[in-house]
C-alpha cells in the first residue's frame, strides 16, 4: 500500500505493544526528537513508562478502542509478540484509517505475508533483522582480521612488492592492482605492478594513459631477486613467472594451486576492485583520485555498468568510490578514439559475419592486436536480432576467439568451454568470455609462411561449426547474414 508518507518528515508516531523491540524503538525516536504514544495491555508496564515521561497508555491491541487511540498518528508500529494480536491491531487502523504508514512486527515468512495482506506496508522479522546484524559483524570482523594479516605480511617485505596483475589485463585487474600499490604505500611498502602479455584494448590503453598507472612488463624486469614478496591479484590464469607467491585476492578460484600465506577468495563478489574498495576502507586510507576512479571503472567494467550479476557490495563500493572520482577522465576512459588497427577488424567481422538464428560469427583473418576481437564482438552484439557474437582471428600461430552474449538462456564461458576446452585455453562468464586455440590443431599439418592462408580456410569452417554446434544451431543459414 502507498501512502504517500514522507517518513524523515514524520513527528508524530505511534507504537503498540511496548515489548523490548518496542521500548528499544521508542526510546531512539523519543531521542530524535519525535512525539511517541505507546499503548500497551500491560498497566504495571504502562506506569512504569510513564514514570519515565513517555506518553504511554493502557489499551489491548487487538481491540478497536487501540486503533482509534492512534487515529491522529502518522506511522504506526505493531511491534508485539503475539502476532495474532499484530493482525488483529492492523485490520482494525485499516478500517479506522486507511492512510496511516503501518509497520508489523511478523515472527516468520508465512506470518509476513498474511500481515502484508492485511495492510501493512512494512513487515519486519526480529529473528531475520538479528541474522542479518550478526552477518554484518562476522563480515566486517573478518574483513578487519583479514586487513590486519595483510598489514603484517606486507610489511615484512624487505626488499620490492611484486603485484602481478591477469595476462593482458582487463580495467578490473589493472584497478586492483594499483589499489594494492596504494595499500602497500600507505604501509610504507615499495612495491612495482607487473603485467604479462600486452595491453591492446584501446579503452585499457586509454585507462592506463589517462590515470597515469605505472605498469612493469615481466620481460622488462632486469632482477627478479628484488621482489621478496609477490601478490597475486585478480589473477585466476596460470602465471609463468618463477617466484613464490605470497598473497592472492580475486573474484575467482586460481587456475593453479598455491601455497600463499594471504588468500582472499571471493566468487560471490562480481569483481576485485570492489574486493579491494572494503580493503581500502578498512585501512582508513585517503583515496587518492587515481586510485577512486580505476576501481570506480573496474566495477563498472566488470558489472557492465552494473547490469550483470551486479550485488549490493559492489553498489555501495561504487557508492564510497564515487565522490573521490574523476568523471571526466571516466567518460574520456569509456571513448576513446578507434584504432585504425581495430576499424580493419571491424570491418572484415561485418564483412565475413555468419548468422544463425540470433547467433553471429566471424573470421576477422589475420590480426595485429587481437584484442581488436573483443571490440568487434561487442560492436557486433548492437546488430538487430542478433544476442551472441564470436569473432575470431590469426596470430602468432594460435586462432584467438572473443564472445559476448546478452542471451539470458546461454552462459558464453561455458559454450567456449564445451567447444574449444579439450584443444585449447578458454576463459569467460555468462556474457563474455575467449579461447585460444592452436592454428595446426585441426589439421595437423606444421604451420609455416607458405600454408597460413590455407590453414586459415581450413580451419574456418571448423571452428564455426564447433561453435554453432556447443550453441546448439544446426546447419549454416550462408554468410553475410544471408
Amino acid at each position: 500500500m502507498s501512502t504517500g508518507v514522507t517518513i524523515s518528515s514524520i513527528s508524530d508516531y505511534a507504537i503498540l505493544g511496548c515489548g523490548s523491540v518496542g521500548y528499544a524503538v521508542a526510546e531512539e525516536l523519543v531521542e530524535q526528537g519525535k512525539d511517541v504514544l505507546i499503548i500497551d495491555r500491560d498497566e504495571s508496564r504502562v506506569e512504569s513508562l510513564r514514570d519515565q515521561d513517555l506518553d504511554a497508555r493502557t489499551a489491548d491491541i487487538r481491540e478497536e478502542t487501540a486503533a482509534e487511540l492512534v487515529a491522529g498518528r502518522s506511522v504506526v508500529l505493531i511491534l508485539a509478540s503475539d502476532v495474532e494480536a499484530n493482525m488483529r491491531a492492523v485490520e482494525h487502523i485499516r478500517a479506522n484509517n486507511g492512510d496511516q504508514f503501518v509497520v508489523a512486527r511478523a515472527s516468520d515468512p508465512v506470518s509476513g505475508d498474511e500481515l502484508s495482506e492485511l495492510g501493512a506496508d512494512i513487515v519486519i522479522n526480529p529473528s531475520s533483522v538479528i541474522a542479518d546484524s550478526a552477518l554484518r559483524a562476522l563480515e566486517s570482523g573478518e574483513l578487519e582480521y583479514n586487513a590486519g594479516k595483510l598489514a603484517e605480511i606486507l610489511e615484512e617485505t624487505t626488499g620490492r612488492l611484486a603485484i602481478v596483475t591477469q595476462n593482458s589485463p582487463d580495467p578490473d585487474s589493472i584497478a586492483s592492482a594499483a589499489a594494492v600499490q596504494a595499500i602497500a604505500s600507505h604501509l610504507g611498502v615499495e612495491s612495482d605492478v607487473i603485467y604479462l602479455g600486452d595491453i591492446g584494448h584501446q579503452e585499457n590503453r586509454a585507462f592506463v594513459n589517462l590515470l597515469g598507472i605505472e605498469l612493469v612488463q615481466w620481460a622488462d624486469v632486469q632482477d627478479p631477486s628484488v621482489y621478496d614478496t609477490v601478490a597475486l591479484v585478480d589473477h585466476a590464469t596460470s602465471t609463468e613467472m618463477d617466484l613464490p607467491v605470497d598473497i592472492i585476492i580475486d573474484h575467482h578460484e586460481p587456475a593453479e594451486e598455491y601455497e600463499p600465506s594471504f588468500v582472499d577468495i571471493r566468487p560471490n563478489m562480481s569483481s576485485t576492485s570492489t574486493i579491494i574498495t572494503k580493503y581500502i576502507q578498512e585501512f582508513d586510507m585517503n583515496v587518492s583520485e587515481e586510485v577512486a576512479t580505476a576501481l570506480l571503472y573496474g566495477i563498472r567494467a566488470e558489472t557492465l555498468d552494473f547490469k550483470r550479476d551486479t550485488t549490493p557490495a559492489d553498489l555501495t563500493a561504487a557508492a564510497y568510490l564515487y565522490p573521490f572520482a574523476n568523471h571526466d577522465t571516466l567518460e574520456q576512459v569509456e571513448s576513446p578514439s578507434m584504432s585504425p588497427e581495430t576499424l580493419d577488424v571491424l570491418a572484415e567481422a561485418i564483412a565475413n559475419r555468419d548468422v544463425q538464428g540470433s547467433h553471429l560469427v566471424s573470421n576477422a583473418g589475420f590480426v595485429r592486436d587481437r584484442e581488436a576481437l573483443s571490440q568487434a564482438a561487442n560492436h557486433l552484439l548492437n546488430l538487430e536480432g542478433v544476442t551472441t557474437t564470436a569473432v575470431f582471428g590469426v596470430a602468432e600461430e594460435t586462432i584467438f576467439l572473443a564472445a559476448r552474449s546478452k542471451d539470458i538462456r546461454m552462459n558464453i564461458g561455458n559454450v567456449l568451454a564445451d567447444a574449444y576446452g579439450e584443444m585449447g585455453e578458454t576463459a569467460g562468464h555468462s556474457t563474455q568470455a575467449s579461447a585460444e586455440i592452436p592454428l595446426g590443431i585441426f589439421t595437423g599439418i606444421d604451420i609455416s609462411d607458405d600454408t597460413r592462408e590455407t590453414l586459415l580456410e581450413l580451419t574456418e569452417e571448423a571452428v564455426k561449426r564447433t561453435l554453432f554446434d556447443a550453441m546448439g544451431v544446426e546447419g549454416s543459414e550462408g554468410s553475410n547474414g544471408s
